[in-house]
């Protein structure tokens, strides 16, 4: 798998004035995953890991806990996902991940960005089946062994493993994603995750250069900008700064 992950999916926050609209999509996104699996995190992994998630980008808890509130409720907003997929400048492939109570005008708005910076949107399909949709944990160890048996113990379908600097990096199918970090938790009890995510993660990569580098960071920045994009994949190769 390598390390690429670490780079694909942009960051929904790079600067302090982003914090409102960060606040905002962990809540919708919470809002969502416990009312859909349950409001307990210890009985609902995956909203346990986007809590979890949501405190180290330091999302407050009262954002946390009223977006808990209002899954517990009755009504409230009616959020589904939406899911585009096309090619972005220097003909990067480019998946964005939105949740949604109104998807003729999230269509609009995420066509809007690719109409904006020449790209082009495409079909359901068109580039997903070059990512491999994948279940990533990351916490501090060096034995991989150990993870690898756990995980087999569990039958738990691994992709890969690494073990670099210090780190454990565990890549199963997006469906194992509670299996696995269940398997890892028992097996080693409380875990610091680094990364604890479900991520489009790109099998190719696609080396951006002159003008359309500043076309594709704008490319990103509008659809960031967007409050329905919850997360931006994509397998750009941009020059370092």
């Amino acid at each position: 798998m390598g390390r690429a992950f670490q780079n694909r999916k942009e960051s929904m926050a790079k600067t302090a004035a982003a914090k409102t609209k960060v606040y905002s999509k962990y809540g919708r996104e919470i809002y969502v995953c416990a009312k859909s699996g349950g409001v307990d995190p210890n009985g609902n992994l995956a909203l346990r890991g986007l809590i979890e998630r949501a405190k180290k980008d330091q999302v407050p808890s009262h954002v946390i806990d009223k977006a808990l509130d209002k899954a517990s409720g009755v009504g409230g907003e009616d959020y589904s996902p939406a899911r585009y997929e096309g090619f972005g400048p220097g003909n990067a492939m480019v998946i964005v991940d939105c949740l949604t109570d109104n998807p003729n005008r999230t269509f609009g708005d995420v066509r809007a960005c690719f109409t904006k910076t020449k790209s082009k949107i495409g079909t359901p399909g068109s580039v997903s089946h070059m990512f491999d949709h994948c279940a990533i944990l990351a916490y501090a160890g060096d034995d991989e062994e150990a993870a690898l048996e756990a995980l087999m113990e569990a039958d738990v379908d691994v992709t890969d493993i690494e073990n670099e600097n210090g780190q454990i990096t565990v890549f199963a199918p997006h469906t194992e994603y509670a299996k696995a970090k269940q398997a890892l938790l028992g097996a080693f009890g409380e875990l610091d995750f680094e990364v604890d995510e479900i991520q489009f993660v790109p099998q190719t990569t696609a080396p951006i250069e002159g003008d359309d580098v500043a076309m594709f960071e704008k490319f990103l920045d509008m659809l960031n900008d967007l409050d329905d994009v919850q997360n931006v994949f994509h397998n750009a190769e941009l020059p370092e700064a």
